[in-house]
């Protein structure tokens, strides 16, 4: 822009000071004295000329160009007071005096073609006269969402136990399922394990993603849902026609300094190669990932890549603890023929300030300390499944503990190790066959070590381990009219292999400690336009209550009808 204005401040000067030349001819007469003004009366208009077009494109408002037009008016005069007396005779007293400065011929081109270089750059950036042509900032900038309707039915068994065998089973610290054995101040339970639930529920999700620079991109994703629930982006209709919460789902900022290195930062989609054994299909999270894949070379079938995450769940404030999780992934991608394509990875993931232990902050004056109830896995945190057991202070219990008090901590600790593999053949196309597998176990799990931790509590029945397979056949993806797949599931996932907090949220109606069958079909009605139907059957493993002499289980199956439309 402002070598723009010097230029054009060059040009108009130029052609103001010759104006005069312009009113009468020059004495002597000359042989080129019209090929001269010709010439300053074509570089005139063409000033005049841009100057308008930067005013119509906003380049220069209209109070730039009348100052950039008076400044150069002004030096053209004093250009010309200052300029010799031409040679020869002096004119007639009663003629005109007109005194031409000579602009060479190098000077005229010279600021001819520094105008025309700006101006044409100016115009190629901002597609002037290009028909229907958008801003070049427009094309750095994607939007996409999408928009599901789902009817689900959720079938608990009717020999599940009552919310007052959960409540009951829970007066001896322990637990698995503290939603059911949830209860008022005046000990009445507030769960329900054996009731049917139909709902019309919503998702809306809406992205927008922008390429800052080459190796710089930043995005955004609202999402429907509920701001205590970071498994599901469902909405329940029936709300009494209110409006929905649209939250921030994610928001990263993401660096590619190199083909092979990526980092993010912020609220970022998962980085893990892995199923919904371990990480639901809608947790996000929040931190930094770095992902590095092994540099491509020609014909090369196999690359490496790693990942590195952290991830803060609470912050450290004053005497309360925080809480964090980090992780590492190793594996290689494999395209053992053009037809086959093999993925594999090994991910050991690390939670800390995750485990319960009996609270000491508090007197039995006083009452609760400022870091009280650090040691719970609270309610807005966890789902169901995992080991738990009171982390009350024994006075506080003494005192007279009502179950809407209770403050339930993880029996255990969770450094599980993960192994996952996939696989894709696609000798049928369009036709593709997918397979896909995890492993998960939970090397902190130490049964003697919670028995300290809790007290006193022995949990004979608690697993650490966890399996999940799937197969897939059909379209890879199911964009088009006709488009299909269909998928079949079979989870294992035992009571501590995992925190209930991330997994997935559908099977069994969520959490750990299930094992079931899940069978789908998506169906293309149109362009991205998608009819699913779902099957879920799950049940538990251990027992829900903490007791394993009566055997006692939980049982849900679960139908979800979905119509999908993505954009």
């Amino acid at each position: 822009m402002a070598s723009t204005t010097k230029t054009l401040r060059r040009a108009a000067a130029a052609w103001l000071a010759a104006g005069g030349a312009l009113a009468a001819a020059a004495w002597p007469a000359v042989a080129s004295a019209q090929t001269e003004r010709e010439s300053l009366e074509g570089l005139r208009q063409t000033t005049l000329a841009l100057i308008e077009v930067l005013v119509q494109t906003g380049t220069l408002t209209r109070e730039k160009a009348d100052a950039l037009l008076a400044e150069a008016k002004k030096r053209a005069d004093a250009a010309v007071a200052q300029a010799p007396k031409a040679w020869g005779d002096p004119p007639k007293p009663d003629a005109p005096v007109v005194r031409v400065p000579y602009v060479p011929q190098v000077v005229r081109d010279q600021i001819r073609n520094e105008v025309r270089e700006e101006v044409l750059a100016r115009a190629k950036v901002e597609r002037w006269g290009v028909p229907n042509a958008t801003a070049e900032w427009t094309e750095r900038i994607a939007i996409e969402g999408d928009l599901r309707v789902r009817q689900q039915s959720d079938r608990p068994a009717g020999d599940n136990p009552s919310p007052l065998d959960f409540l009951a089973a829970s007066l001896g610290g322990t637990t698995r399922a503290p939603d059911f054995a949830a209860g008022s101040a005046t000990g009445l339970p507030t769960g329900s394990t054996q009731d049917d639930r139909d709902r019309l529920r919503l998702r809306a999700r809406l992205a927008i993603n922008a390429k800052v620079a080459d190796t710089v991109t930043a995005g955004v994703r609202l999402a429907t849902g509920s701001a205590t629930d970071r498994v599901s982006t469902n909405q329940t209709l029936g709300q009494n026609f209110n409006r929905y919460a649209f939250l921030l789902d994610r928001a990263f900022i993401r660096i590619d300094p190199t083909p092979w290195v990526s980092v993010s930062a912020g609220r970022v989609a998962n980085p893990w190669f892995s199923t919904d054994l371990v990480w639901d299909d809608d947790l996000n999270f929040e931190g930094l990932a770095a992902g590095f894949k092994w540099p491509a070379q020609a014909n090369q079938t196999l690359q490496p890549f790693a990942t590195l995450g952290y991830f803060p769940v609470r912050e450290q404030t004053g005497p309360r603890r925080g809480r964090h999780m980090a992780g590492l992934q190793v594996g290689a991608q494999w395209e053992f023929s053009p037809l086959t394509r093999l993925k594999f990875g090994v991910a050991q993931y690390v939670f800390n300030g995750f485990a319960g232990q009996i609270d000491g902050d508090y007197d039995i004056v006083s009452g609760a300390g400022r870091s009280y109830g650090q040691y719970e896995y609270e309610a807005g945190l966890r789902q169901r499944g995992n080991s738990l057991f009171l982390t009350n202070n024994p006075n506080e219990i003494a005192a007279g503990l009502t179950p809407d008090k209770a403050r339930w901590g993880l029996g255990m600790r969770f450094r599980p190790l993960a192994v996952t593999a996939a696989a894709e053949f696609s000798h049928f196309a369009p036709y593709v066959v997918g397979l896909s597998g995890e492993v998960v176990h939970n090397q902190a799990m130490s049964l003697d070590e919670a028995y300290q931790r809790s007290g006193g509590i022995f949990f004979n029945d608690a697993r650490a381990f966890g399996i999940g397979l799937r197969a897939t056949v059909g379209m890879q993806q199911v964009r088009n009219l006709h488009d299909w797949q269909l998928s079949l599931g079979y989870k294992w996932l035992g009571s501590d292999a995992v925190p209930d907090a991330f997994v997935d949220s559908d099977l069994g109606l969520g959490g750990t400690n299930v094992s079931g069958i899940t069978a789908g079909l998506l169906y293309g009605l149109a362009r991205d336009t998608q009819f699913g139907l779902r099957y879920l059957s799950g049940r538990s493993i251990s027992s829900p209550t903490v007791n394993w002499q009566n055997k006692d289980r939980y049982a849900a199956d679960s139908l979800q009808v979905d119509l999908n439309v993505r954009f």
